[in-house]
């Protein structure tokens, strides 16, 4: 028996239904339920929240928010191989697991879920930032979600958390820290996976904050923020100036040094420059 509920160990649950993790699919599967359950544990209180799980594969981490008192679970999973496992732990936990077999960047959540909404997700490699990208920019905020517990590689999870003036600081650092707090709350070793990966994993924790830290049009500032740090290594007067002749006069607007750098400049800044650019635009 596993240590949190009555249902076989993963291993067992994986090898009756054939479930070998497919590279084609970004899987991963983490199968140490205690690891699991630590996860849910790191999204909080959720006995009186609604969890979006995508990508939850045999269910390890699926088990873990039940486990842990999750109101609601709502799995959207792509692998119809896996979809037998899952409805299993449904019937252990009767009208608190969901399952949807789709494609989460289709799947629209809010028909499934009551707030308040916690997402916590194991997230597949080649879709995690994706994810995190349309999670974090939608057109009305707070969003539909309270918190986001995500799963990503080592490497993406610090580009999210990175301050200014750090190597990994860039469009995705800018783009959550502008509308939440975000942490690194844990960190895995390739080995704590089948197969392992070529990587260690952390999980990164956002909350939503009620209002962005500073005023910006969010379309603007993604374009924004898109354009100085695709051409990281240039000034700014030349990484921006696909935003018109007048560069300088915008960057002098928000206050920038048009020889700085984008991994110079702080989110106040961006903010600032995002402003300009709107302000301009509707002149």
């Amino acid at each position: 028996m596993s240590a949190i509920d009555d249902l076989p160990p993963l291993r067992e649950v994986i090898a009756r239904h054939g479930l070998s993790a497919r590279k084609a699919l970004g899987q991963n599967f983490l199968l140490d339920l205690n690891l699991t359950a630590r996860i849910a544990r790191a999204a909080g209180d959720l006995s009186g929240a609604d969890v979006l799980e995508v990508g939850p594969g045999p269910g390890g981490l699926t088990r873990g928010l039940l486990a842990e008192g999750a109101r609601r679970v709502l799995a959207v999973e792509k692998d119809a191989r896996c979809l037998p496992a899952l409805e299993e732990i449904a019937a252990a936990y009767p009208g608190r697991l969901t399952v949807i077999h789709g494609d989460a960047l289709e799947v629209d959540p809010l028909a499934h879920l009551s707030r308040p909404v916690k997402v916590v997700a194991n997230l597949p490699y080649n879709v995690g930032t994706e994810l995190l990208v349309r999670w974090l920019t939608p057109k009305v905020w707070p969003p539909f979600w309270d918190s986001l517990t995500l799963m990503f590689q080592r490497e993406v999870a610090e580009r999210i958390v990175a301050p200014p003036g750090s190597r990994t600081y860039g469009r995705l650092a800018v783009l959550a820290q502008w509308r939440a707090e975000a942490r690194i709350v844990m960190q895995l070793p390739p080995a704590a996976f089948t197969p392992p990966p070529k990587v260690s994993s952390a999980v990164v924790r956002l909350e939503a904050l009620p209002a962005p830290r500073y005023p910006a049009d969010p379309a603007v500032l993604s374009r924004v923020v898109a354009m100085a740090f695709g051409q990281r290594r240039k000034m700014l007067r030349s990484a921006l100036k696909g935003l018109g002749p007048d560069v300088g006069d915008l960057l002098s607007a928000a206050g920038i040094a048009p020889t700085a750098r984008a991994e110079d400049i702080g989110l106040e800044a961006f903010c600032a420059l995002a402003r300009a650019v709107a302000a301009r635009d509707r002149g």
